[in-house]
Parts: C-alpha cells; sequence; structure tokens
C-alpha cells in the first residue's frame, strides 16, 4: 500500500505570557521544546492601553493578564534566545500595534535579521475593541490612521508579516451570533482596506498586496457543526469580496486565511474538567472542513475560567491539538463535508443572513461610522444569550444542568503545580520589580536621542505621513510605549465611550 499523503498541520500555539519578559521567555522556550510551533503573545493591560508601569493607572495591573513589554530592553528578554527568523510571532495587540511591531523590527535590526524574513500577525483590529474588549486610546479616525499606516509598511519592508488580524473572536464573546460574526468581521476588513486605498500609500498593484495579507482571528463555539458551516460561509463571502470590491484577480490573494482560539466564553468556572471537552469540539469546527480550515490554532487551558494556567495546562491544551493532528487521520482527507446536503444548506443561510446584514453596515457608512449601532445589537445579542443560560433554555453542563459533582483531583493541586495552587499565581513583588527595572532603563539610555525621537513622532502624527518609521526609530532609541502613546494622546486626543454604549 502506497504511503498515506497528510496535509501540513497547522501553526500549533499556546496563548501565553505573564509577569515579566524574563519569565514569559522561559515559558516560550519550555513549550516550543514541547512542540510547539508558533508563539502567541499575551500582553498584559498596561501595554495594550500605552502606560509605563510606573504610571499611577498601571497600578495593580502590572504583568498581570499578560506580559509587561514597554520597551526595547523587555523585548530583548522576551525573545532571547528565539531566532526571529525561524519564529511565527503571534502579537495580541491593538491600540498600540505600530509600536510593539516597531520594537520587534527594531529588535531584528540589531540582530542583524531581514525584516523580509520575519513572519508572524499583529491583532491591530480597533474595531473590535470599541465593539467588545475596551482597550482603545484614540478616536476612531486616528486609530484607523495608524492601522493603516501599520498595514502599509509592512506590504512595503516586512512582505511576510500578516499585520492585522481582523477580529471576530471578541466579537461571539461579546455576544455576536454567527451572523453578526461574520458580518461585523468582514465589514471592519472593509474598512480598512478601504481606508488603505484611499490613503494613497500603495499603487494599485501593491493594494492586491495588501488584500492578500489581510487574516481574520475567529472564535469557535460548541455546536461545532454551525461553527464548520461558519467557517465555510466566512470562505465564500471573503472570496466573493476579494474579486467583485477590490478586483483580486489571483485565488491565492482571495484566500480566507485564519488563526483561532475557541470559545473562552463558553469555559466554566463549576466543574472545569468539562472544559476539556469542550475544547476538543469547538476545535473540531475549524479543523475538520479542509476547505476552511484554520491555519494556526492557539487552544484555551482547561482552568482559564480559574485563573492563569500553568506551564502543564499549557502542555495538555497543545497535546490535543497534537494528537488530533499526528494520531487521526484527519489531515490524510480532501473536505469531508464536499456534497452534504446539510452543510451546505447551513452554509448558505449563514452566507446570505450575513450579507444581508454587511450590506447594511456597507450603506450606512461602514463599520467606523456605525460603532455605536454595532455595539448596540451586539449588547442586546449578549443579553439574549445571557437570559437563554440563566432560564436553562440554553443548556451548559455543570451549570445549569447536572450541576452535582465529585471534587476534582485537578482543582487540588495535583496536576503538575503547587500544591492547593490549581492555577498560576503572579509574584506579587513583580509590579515593583518592573518598575525598579523601567527606572534603571531610563538612567542607562540616551535621553537626548529619545527627546529627538519623540519629536519626530509628534511631528509626523501631525501630517499624514506613515508613522511607522519615526516609531521604529523612537523604539530604537530607547522609547517606551507610554512616551509613544503619551505623545500621540496629546495630537489625537483620546477616545471616550458614549454613555451607555462603552
Amino acid at each position: 500500500m502506497s504511503e498515506t499523503h497528510r496535509d501540513k498541520p497547522w501553526v500549533m500555539r499556546t496563548y501565553s505570557g505573564h509577569t515579566s519578559a524574563k519569565a514569559s521567555n522561559e515559558l516560550y522556550r519550555t513549550n516550543l521544546s514541547k512542540g510547539q510551533t508558533g508563539l502567541s503573545v499575551a500582553f498584559d493591560l498596561p501595554t495594550q492601553t500605552g502606560y509605563d508601569p510606573d504610571d499611577p493607572t498601571a497600578r495593580g495591573e502590572v504583568g498581570k493578564v499578560g506580559v509587561p513589554v514597554p520597551h526595547l530592553g523587555e523585548m530583548r528578554s522576551l525573545f532571547e534566545g528565539i531566532p526571529l527568523d525561524e519564529m511565527n510571532t503571534s502579537m495580541t495587540i491593538n491600540a498600540t500595534a505600530a509600536w510593539l511591531l516597531a520594537m520587534y523590527v527594531a529588535l531584528a535590526d540589531e540582530r542583524g535579521v531581514d525584516a523580509g524574513a520575519l513572519t508572524g500577525t499583529t491583532q491591530n483590529d480597533i474595531m473590535k475593541e470599541y465593539l467588545s474588549r475596551g482597550t482603545y486610546i484614540f478616536p476612531p479616525e486616528p486609530s484607523k490612521r495608524l492601522t493603516v499606516d501599520t498595514i502599509t509598511y509592512t506590504v512595503k519592508h516586512v512582505p511576510k508579516w500578516n499585520p492585522i488580524n481582523v477580529c471576530s473572536y471578541h466579537l461571539q464573546e461579546a455576544g455576536a451570533t454567527p451572523t453578526q460574526e461574520i458580518a461585523y468581521a468582514l465589514a471592519t476588513a472593509c474598512a480598512v482596506l478601504d481606508a488603505v486605498r484611499e490613503s494613497g500609500q500603495v499603487d494599485d498593484a501593491t493594494f492586491q498586496e495588501v488584500v492578500g495579507r489581510i487574516s481574520f482571528f475567529v472564535n469557535a463555539g460548541i455546536r461545532f457543526v454551525e461553527e464548520t458551516c461558519k467557517m465555510r460561509a466566512f470562505t465564500r463571502l471573503w472570496d466573493q469580496i476579494c474579486a467583485t470590491r477590490y478586483d483580486v484577480t489571483d485565488e491565492k490573494l482571495r484566500r480566507f486565511r485564519y488563526g483561532v482560539q475557541v470559545n473562552s466564553l463558553g469555559l466554566t468556572e463549576a466543574q472545569p474538567e468539562n472544559n476539556v471537552q469542550r475544547i476538543v469540539l469547538e476545535t473540531l469546527g475549524v479543523s475538520l472542513s479542509k476547505d476552511a480550515r484554520a491555519r494556526a490554532i492557539q487552544l484555551p487551558a482547561w482552568n482559564e475560567a480559574l485563573g492563569l494556567p500553568r506551564p502543564w495546562d499549557q502542555q495538555w491544551s497543545l497535546r490535543i491539538q497534537q494528537v488530533l493532528a499526528f494520531e487521526t487521520d484527519l489531515l490524510e482527507y480532501e473536505d469531508i463535508f464536499e456534497g452534504s446536503h446539510v452543510i451546505e444548506a447551513k452554509t448558505k443561510e449563514l452566507e446570505e443572513s450575513a450579507m444581508v446584514e454587511l450590506t447594511r453596515v456597507l450603506e450606512g457608512g461602514g463599520a467606523f461610522s456605525m460603532v455605536d449601532d454595532l455595539k448596540g445589537r451586539l449588547v442586546q445579542s449578549h443579553s439574549e444569550r445571557t437570559r437563554k443560560v440563566e432560564s436553562g433554555e440554553l443548556p451548559v453542563v455543570g451549570v445549569n444542568r447536572f450541576t452535582e459533582t465529585a471534587v476534582s483531583p485537578l482543582t487540588a493541586g495535583l496536576a503538575g503545580g503547587p500544591e492547593g495552587e490549581s492555577v498560576l499565581v503572579v509574584d506579587k513583588a513583580a509590579e515593583a520589580a518592573q518598575i525598579e527595572a523601567l527606572n534603571e532603563w531610563r538612567s542607562r539610555r540616551d535621553n537626548e536621542a529619545v527627546k529627538r525621537s519623540l519629536d519626530e513622532v509628534r511631528r509626523v502624527a501631525m501630517t499624514t505621513d506613515n508613522l511607522m518609521p519615526a516609531t521604529i526609530a523612537l523604539a530604537g532609541a530607547g522609547g517606551t510605549v507610554g512616551e509613544w502613546a503619551g505623545v500621540l494622546r496629546e495630537v489625537f486626543g483620546e477616545f471616550r465611550a458614549p454613555t451607555g454604549v462603552g
């Protein structure tokens, strides 16, 4: 019997980062040694919102939900011993995406690595911050300008990089139905591409490459048949939009390229061991259909509803991917749903309903003009989902059905962590250590060079020129995320959500 052909597995990641760049680097190198094939960096809230660790606004949040990376020195520590030209790095960062990418490029330059060899992704989707998460800084128009500048710079200078991951993931977390998730993500992608085209920074030939670099980051819920159909609908609609709205003739540049993290919203604190089977089933929704399979997958850990997962918990989620990719025959077949009347009917239903909603948004002025409208609709959908869970209409095992349970050894410190701790506990002294390190960094850098670089960022921000070169120069000079964002706050102002909306 001839050897069976197997497709190449997707990029396997775990979403991680905590306490400090040094601690996170140790975790990354451990995960890579266990067979992980890419990195997905979680940043702490101060880094996400443009504050240095010593800013009073950052107090109590440094290193908690991710790693603090305020300046190039911390970026060096984060990737110590990790070859940048061999690593696929995803950075979950939005309002400060330009800054984090600038530091990554500056680090590559420092190491003598050609920026053209860098592969990875900056999430860089500020729209979903307005609609769901809230880690925005600037108003929509200057935020859109930063997104456009990042995209146009990378297409010319970092061509293998995905400069934006249009992020429907958080829309589902905020209550989006599959129809809304598809429509609002595609509306965001259209708004960004329209802005790139209108900026005049790329010619028609380069614009085709811009379309080809757009990627998506999606959510996969527990209804994995519906999720499979959602991904097939996403794939078809994106191909249609690229061909008809943007005149892209190359099929490869019209490909719907997406990564996924399965639904963290559905993870439960009650009977958290049930989260394992939820994660497995949700992974099937983005891997069973070859024609709509994810290119990168990161899985949450079973105990993320309880707190930060430990290395052992992340290893368990990585092993789920590895068993699926290497032990099963999933990668040996063409699309197993081809010809299925059930799958085709559901896919078509989602295509049609999403197109109706997408058309409504586009005709209403586009995603950036309809932030309040989209936010309101998501709030309504989320409220309806919450009502169904609380009434029992939407079954959640261990929460509103089958709530009786035996004591779980997994939450008693028996799964690889310290006795009595089922999650990672961040050292309370980490914030003080981070502030001390920041002060040392400032004392050792050339502060005059930093001042000149900040002045240049301010000057460029007041023009229509691309901000990335000045941002990269500031990163190389030793500037910090707080200093970069502070200058842009002066020029752009800050966004304040309307009462009752954000």
